[in-house]
């Protein structure tokens, strides 16, 4: 499979998938938008919300015999499109961490990362048992144990951002004792 990555009018990336799915649904491609859930307080008041990993962009999965430049029309005239990248002149397929970063998304997580259960080391270092961090510690930049949130920070086509991923502390009694060989 090649994937290609699309940017999109930010907070209308679903509209765009089920609009583009409706109306060329002979299309064999599969559109993804992964996204987050997060705890937000807002005037005393916890709310859970969902966001997008990605803002403004789509992943798009195509077989490996297909060609994204017989369907790049479609995707131009669908309302919302802005670009593919790394251009539209030069659309370039995702490759080796951007690829693997992606795909942890969109085929490990699943369509929507909930919260990671991680623990604390003796140095105060977060460990992650399970979840959408596990595989992305190295990644991690700040850690706000009140909020139960981890920043993160993503590369992807040359260019890096910091989101935010939720995590639910687990008590050292509840840590599964892994014995070592």
């Amino acid at each position: 499979m090649k994937y290609y990555t699309a940017q999109i009018k930010t907070r209308a990336e679903e509209r765009y998938i089920k609009l583009f799915k409706n109306r060329y649904p002979e299309i064999p491609v599969e559109l993804y938008f992964p996204q987050r859930t997060l705890d937000i307080r807002r005037k005393g008041v916890m709310n859970r919300t969902t966001r997008g990993i990605f803002p403004g962009y789509i992943f798009i999965e195509l077989a490996e015999n297909e060609n994204i430049i017989d369907y790049q029309w479609y995707f131009r005239r669908t309302e919302g499109f802005f670009r593919f990248l790394e251009s539209n002149q030069n659309i370039s397929a995702l490759e080796n961490g951007d690829l693997t970063l992606v795909l942890h998304f969109i085929k490990k997580i699943g369509p929507v990362a909930g919260k990671s259960q991680v623990y604390f080391d003796e140095n105060s270092r977060i460990v992650v048992i399970d979840g959408p961090l596990k595989g992305l510690e190295g990644n991690i930049i700040k850690v706000d144990k009140r909020r139960g949130r981890a920043k993160i920070k993503l590369d992807l086509y040359h260019e890096s951002f910091a989101i935010d991923l939720a995590f639910e502390y687990m008590e050292s009694a509840a840590i599964p004792v892994m014995k070592r060989p």
